[in-house]
């Protein structure tokens, strides 16, 4: 490994990026120690607060009755920003489908794959390795199919063939389950079971596959780092490996990571920030991460955003009006969707935290 003095780490970031092979390509080729690109400063992971066993994030059970679905999403919504949902009406067997078919196209040969490589997001379907590459501090070992599913669908023979009709299907399947969400979130908040959609919050959707190979030095870096989802909603599938965890704000000041346990035949569903501050508060976006994957075998999730599709310069987002009164003011101003996204790409991952921008 060059000595610090030495690495041009300009020219790191550049060469990892032009093979177009991402993560995996790395391991193919057969490393055995962790690429300086990828390492984060020990100091912050070694200090980061240990995980807790003793706490646990909710499970909801949707076949029960809707007063009781309500009041369960909207209790783990204000208290721990995360739960997971179980009888959520989709097949089991699209579960699986889903994640070996993003599996397989992580898995393809490299010279396939990586025809599939770009950073840019205009035809609604890419293949990359680290979103913010070139802004953050260090690179976190895992690979990303992303595509844009709406407001407008990118053209289907876009997306990679070996996954395609099963993430068709899943996106189809999706929408309805975050329908049900955000009507229960809604109710929870004391509004109409369908003001977040007709704010549009069905309708912006971007899919993200996500792929994270075995790391030969997992205690050096991660999955994802710490961070919140800037959208409204998220809905993740993810697999029986692990790694995904919470930040736990407890009594006295002190935090804790909570791993959120892998439950068969169940999605993670956690709040973003819009979500927050649309709800003034009342719900919470909290920091997640995805430790590097210690394993054998590979992890992989599919993470489906819900955002809204209405994103003209004259539709303006914050508090919804109905949570806003002379007894509980705004706690954020309006915003355009314009506006909210180009400070959430001004910042690398690890700082994003979007609430604090629009904050009177």
């Amino acid at each position: 490994m060059a000595s610090p003095e030495s690495f041009d780490r300009a020219a790191a970031l550049k060469e990892f990026d032009e093979a177009k092979t991402g993560v995996r390509g790395l391991v193919e080729y057969g490393v055995t120690a962790l690429p300086a690109i990828f390492r984060h400063p020990i100091p912050r992971l070694r200090h980061s607060p240990l995980s807790s066993p003793i706490l646990s994030v909710p499970i909801i059970d949707l076949s029960v009755p809707r007063s009781s679905a309500v009041a369960l999403a909207t209790a783990a919504s204000r208290d721990f920003g995360f739960f997971q949902v179980v009888n959520h009406g989709i097949p089991l067997s699209l579960l699986s489908r889903t994640l070996s078919a993003v599996r397989s196209f992580h898995e393809l040969p490299p010279s396939v794959r990586s025809a599939f490589y770009s950073r840019s997001t205009k035809t609604g379907v890419n293949y990359s390795s680290n979103v913010d590459l070139y802004r953050s501090t260090a690179a976190s070992w895992r690979d990303t199919l992303q595509m844009v599913m709406g407001p407008t669908r990118p053209d289907p023979e876009r997306i990679p063939p070996v996954c395609r009709a099963e993430l068709l299907e899943w996106d189809e399947h999706v929408v309805t389950v975050g329908r049900v969400l955000m009507g229960l979130l809604a109710e929870g908040l004391g509004v109409d079971a369908g003001s977040l959609e007709e704010a549009t919050c069905l309708e912006g959707r971007v899919m993200v596959c996500h792929y994270y190979p075995p790391c030969p030095e997992p205690e050096m870096t991660t999955g994802i780092a710490e961070h919140t989802d800037p959208g409204v909603l998220t809905v993740l599938l993810q697999d029986d490996i692990g790694g995904l965890q919470v930040k736990r704000d407890l009594e006295g000041g002190e935090s804790v990571w909570v791993d959120v346990q892998p439950v068969p035949g169940a999605l993670v569903i956690n709040v973003g920030d819009l979500l927050q501050i649309m709800s003034n508060n009342e719900y919470k976006s909290v920091e997640h991460r995805v430790l590097a994957n210690s394993n054998q075998k590979p992890r992989v999730s599919v993470a489906t955003f819900f955002n809204p599709g209405d994103r003209g310069d004259s539709k303006f987002y914050g508090p919804l009006p109905e949570l806003v009164s002379a007894d509980k003011p705004p706690h954020y101003r309006n915003f355009t969707y314009e506006e909210f996204m180009g400070a959430f790409f001004s910042k690398q991952l690890l700082s994003r935290r979007l609430v604090d921008h629009f904050k009177f």
